[in-house]
């Protein structure tokens, strides 16, 4: 059996973060999208907001920089965070939510650590 070396390693990670943040940031603008045509109607109306998704990993670990480096940022109330992870443009908070909580769903799935949908209104 094979060992796989430290920048084998390395890079397998990159690519694994760097897959599952592009397909909840794709997820994220699906389920955005979705809501906004059938439950707003495709009219940005109602409360304004924004929407989020945390990881309380550390900055500092190896998943934390890979993380970093595909868009998300330390937090203030800790962990790592990605703001708008469907870039929808709207100001609806429950469209920005429901996008939020699909890229927590695929990065929970896809890099086994939790991930947390967080809004908060305008």
């Amino acid at each position: 059996m094979s060992q796989v070396t430290k920048t084998e390693e390395r890079k397998l990670l990159a690519t694994a973060v760097a897959t599952a943040v592009a397909i909840a940031k794709q997820d994220a603008h699906e389920a955005a999208a979705k809501f906004f045509q059938e439950k707003l109607g495709g009219r940005d109306q109602y409360a304004c907001g924004f929407a989020w998704v945390t990881v309380y990993e550390k900055g500092s670990s190896k998943l934390g920089r890979e993380l970093i480096k595909n868009g998300f940022r330390k937090s203030y109330s800790g962990g790592l965070q990605m703001w708008n992870p469907s870039q929808f443009g709207c100001q609806n908070v429950d469209t920005l939510e429901a996008g939020a909580e699909a890229a927590a769903r695929v990065l929970t799935e896809r890099l086994g650590v939790k991930a947390y949908a967080g809004s908060r209104l305008d």
